[in-house]
């Protein structure tokens, strides 16, 4: 299935800090044919300032249809207090965010969810799970109404 459900581009931010899971999505883009730009940061400081820009600089990921795929466990900042700082910031609070993490744990679906995220997905393990759960979210939010 490609990604000709519309033209409008998705710009997706994958922030992540594990290299293996990184390289797994890229390679899962391909098998997928997700034609989408994907950017991507190790954590969550990094991320932010992706999406806000350096001061006189835009934003490294364009502000239009923005869709984020968040790991939790990250150094330096986890995805959890990423989110709280992504929607204490006025301008890019509405991004879209779909936690993509391995772990399951309640505790953290429930305070993802209080932190207003579109969804929690549990990475699955095998590579063609993988590709097919990509290829979804991808034909999902493509298919969406995103400012």
């Amino acid at each position: 299935m490609t990604n000709t459900i519309n033209n409008s581009i998705l710009n997706i931010l994958l922030v992540e800090d594990d290299e293996v899971d990184v390289m797994k999505v890229q390679r899962a883009f391909e098998a997928g044919n997700i034609t989408n730009p994907l950017y991507i940061a190790s954590n969550g400081i990094e991320a932010l300032e992706m999406l806000r820009g350096k001061p006189g600089q835009p934003a490294v990921v364009p502000p239009d249809r923005r869709l984020i795929l968040l790991d939790l466990n990250m150094p330096t900042m986890n995805g959890l207090r990423f989110l709280q700082e992504l929607r204490a910031d006025e301008k890019i609070r509405h991004t879209t965010v779909v936690v993509f993490a391995t772990s399951n744990a309640e505790s953290d679906k429930i305070e993802s969810y209080g932190l207003n995220v579109a969804g929690y997905i549990h990475k699955p393990t095998r590579f063609e799970e993988f590709v097919e759960l990509l290829v979804a979210i991808n034909n999902y939010w493509t298919l969406c109404q995103m400012n």
